[in-house]
């Protein structure tokens, strides 16, 4: 792991450290749901938010945000596909949370490893 790489991680985990409980264990796990999921991804913080991101000097493809609600999203960098079905031609690419179980834990990995892909 370049020094930039580890400096943008150690960033991501300070930034979820400071979140107040019980939503730090929450984004504690989302991040290693994540990690594990691609590990080819490099966590930065992006706009504020814990990120990540194919190399350190390129866009966000996935964020993490602790706003009113828990947010998992696919930045407009990701590569989209059409959801197809009664959702025709939108593309998802946001998913609100407030806690995770182990079918999310499993949803959060596909949706994050359809961006690497």
């Amino acid at each position: 792991m370049s020094s930039k790489d580890q400096k943008n991680l150690t960033q991501v985990i300070e930034k979820i450290a400071k979140m107040d409980e019980p939503r730090r264990s929450i984004v504690q796990r989302v991040h290693a749901v994540i990690m594990a999921a691609a590990p080819e991804l490099k966590p930065r913080i992006w706009y504020g938010m814990p990120a990540y991101a194919a190399s350190a000097s390129t866009p966000a493809l996935v964020t993490l945000r602790n706003d009113d609600r828990l947010n998992l999203a696919i930045t407009e960098k990701a590569r989209f596909q059409s959801a197809g079905g009664a959702d025709g031609l939108l593309m998802p690419a946001a998913w609100f949370f407030e806690t995770v179980d182990s079918d999310t834990e499993r949803r959060i990995a596909e949706i994050v490893r359809s961006v690497v892909d």
